[in-house]
């Protein structure tokens, strides 16, 4: 298996050397380091790796507006937040930008390296249920939900199977809720995320809230 082509974006030198050999030493390919988000997105654009680890705060352009340029100018690269918080009001923004899920600074070197192979492989590094209470704590509750325009191509199981996703069952819970094999959980969740272009479970949690299949509030079912 290929290794994942890394950058890693981080206004603290020590932070990014810090990364660079846990991520070396774990076998990843660290293609590239940026201080500020401008030069985040410049190399992307020149280097076109597979993951890019983002802080939040930095000069220049934050994290958030370098999340939305890095995915606009290369699709399928992955964009992992790092935050010093686990609730950071950014990191809703970020995940309704396209990333894949945040970590903290104070991640093991262990969870950073498997970190960056999960979302290389295109899984969302999030918990379903971190992302739902990021949802609920941040989204926007003053305006009625927009309805997503493709919503309609969904079939009547696709998108009892997207509510539950957005209360943040697993594939494993889905087949026992809906008495289905994980198989055909699996394959409609495939088709899912490619009606609505939808890079993972992190952004379909939060699309379920944006157009209102789900409600702050709603409960988990059992969680």
């Amino acid at each position: 298996m290929t290794a994942p082509r890394v950058v890693i974006a981080d206004d603290q030198a020590l932070v990014r050397t810090g990364f660079r050999m846990i991520l070396t030493a774990g076998g990843i390919d660290v293609v590239g380091e940026a201080a500020d988000g401008t030069a985040a997105v410049d190399l992307v654009r020149r280097l076109h790796p597979d993951v890019v680890l983002m802080d939040i705060r930095m000069p220049t352009m934050d994290g958030l507006e370098a999340t939305r340029r890095v995915l606009a100018a290369e699709p399928r690269c992955k964009v992992l937040i790092l935050t010093t918080f686990d609730l950071d009001n950014y990191v809703y923004s970020a995940l309704s930008a396209g990333a894949s899920g945040f970590l903290l600074k104070d991640v093991t070197p262990e969870h950073l390296v498997a970190a960056v192979h999960l979302v290389d492989t295109g899984d969302a590094l999030l918990a379903p249920s971190i992302t739902r209470r990021l949802v609920e704590r941040f989204a926007p509750t003053s305006t009625p939900p927009a309805p997503h325009r493709d919503l309609s191509t969904l079939t009547p199981r696709e998108l009892e199977v997207l509510t539950l996703l957005g209360r943040g069952r697993s594939n494993t819970e889905l087949a026992t809720d809906l008495t289905l094999s994980e198989a055909t959980i699996k394959t409609h969740v495939a088709r899912i995320f490619a009606k609505l272009s939808l890079r993972d479970r992190a952004q379909a949690v939060i699309l379920a809230y944006e157009t209102g299949l789900i409600t702050p509030g709603d409960p988990p079912r059992s969680e």
